[in-house]
């Protein structure tokens, strides 16, 4: 009677993906970021894969986890395994639709500055198919199916597009700069605030102004496109980021009372993964925005 032996099965792929995210960045915590999980999910699964190795691979302390010799000595290779995997995948899209491009990009950025040059983008670039997922934070390319980011950067590495510098401008509505004058009316004005840049104000304040103490008051926003609607409705005077506003202050929907402008350190900046879609449809999007912003 002929022996059929069981085949060994791989441990779940989602137990080695759980190890490397966590061996790579420090903790469960911070894979369970990246994963988009709960951390006890991450710790679960790293047991899960512990007990089919038959020896940790994490010591666990009251501060977090850190790796086991085990753990260390197994790491790159799942690193190099999983940078892999994800140029497998990536490859397999690209070549099922080459004229689809995700974008990911930092909330505002997404709405009040990629969102009016898109029908541009499709104008310009034939069969382009593009999708825009808004994130706090620029994701790893490495791990996670993007094409390009799109983030505000101090210092943007080589290889990154640069599409524009920015600066901090008061805008309001006509109707409301009528009520002033110079800057030191804003101190009983009603100053519409962004939490994610809640220090915009004392940014431009410090430079502009810095003798009268300004201390807004007003309402706060956690989304900076609502903050510049509740502008266009007359709500207040908005701390703008110039660069996202352009539009309303040249159709004049929006208005600058006072001529001071603030630049700021950090660009407008535009990446792909390095030897990823270099000479795709990424490129091409990153090259007609670059255009845009230049004319």
């Amino acid at each position: 009677m002929p022996v059929s032996p069981p085949v060994p099965r791989l441990p779940s792929l989602n137990a080695l993906r759980a190890f490397e995210a966590a061996a790579r960045l420090g903790g469960f915590a911070q894979a369970a970021e990246e994963l988009q999980v709960t951390p006890g999910a991450v710790a679960a699964q790293i047991k899960s894969l512990e007990e089919e190795v038959g020896e940790a691979l994490f010591e666990r302390h009251a501060r977090g986890v850190r790796l086991t010799a085990l753990g260390e000595r197994s790491l790159p290779c799942f690193v190099t395994a999983f940078d892999t995997l994800t140029d497998a995948v990536r490859a397999m899209k690209l070549d099922a639709a080459p004229g689809r491009v995700h974008v990911a990009a930092l909330p505002a950025l997404a709405q009040l500055w990629l969102a009016p040059r898109l029908p541009l983008l499709r104008e310009r670039i034939p069969g382009l198919g593009i999708s825009v997922t808004a994130m706090e934070a620029p994701p790893n390319l490495k791990r996670v199916p993007f094409d390009l980011c799109l983030f505000y950067e101090g210092r943007p590495a080589r290889g990154k597009t640069v599409l524009g510098a920015d600066a901090l401008v008061p805008v309001c509505t006509p109707k409301v700069a009528e009520t002033l004058h110079k800057p030191e009316d804003l101190v009983d004005a009603v100053c519409l605030t962004d939490t994610a840049w809640a220090e915009d104000w004392r940014v431009w304040a410090a430079a502009a102004c810095p003798e009268i103490g300004l201390v807004p008051k007003g309402p706060v926003f956690s989304l900076y496109a609502l903050a510049v609607e509740e502008a266009l409705n007359g709500a207040g005077i908005l701390m703008a980021h110039e660069a996202l506003v352009a539009d309303h202050l040249q159709s004049g929907t929006l208005v600058a009372p006072f001529s001071i402008r603030v630049p700021l350190p950090d660009v407008i900046s535009m990446w792909s993964l390095p030897g990823g879609q270099g000479s795709g449809t990424a490129a091409r999007v990153s090259e007609e925005l670059r255009k845009l912003t230049a004319s």
